[in-house]
């Protein structure tokens, strides 16, 4: 189990545990669980990169306490 930071930047800072096998679509629901927007509507970033929904953590290698940026469409 991983615990990621999900910011905002307009006040709103999520931790979501998960495993390094969920997701980037999985890690969005676990997100929109408490946060209470639609899954669909949120964007994961960091820097520049956009994470794709189909892909898991761990091949994009997010860690343990790692923070990425959180975006709504």
């Amino acid at each position: 189990m991983i615990e990621v930071v999900c910011n905002d930047r307009l006040g709103k800072k999520v931790r979501v545990k998960c495993n390094t096998d969920d997701t980037i679509g999985d890690l969005k629901k676990l997100i929109a669980a408490q946060t209470g927007t639609h899954w669909s509507k949120i964007v994961l970033k960091k820097w520049y990169t956009i994470f794709k929904d189909h892909i898991s953590l761990g091949d994009y290698e997010i860690h343990d306490g790692m923070n990425l940026e959180l975006y709504y469409q």
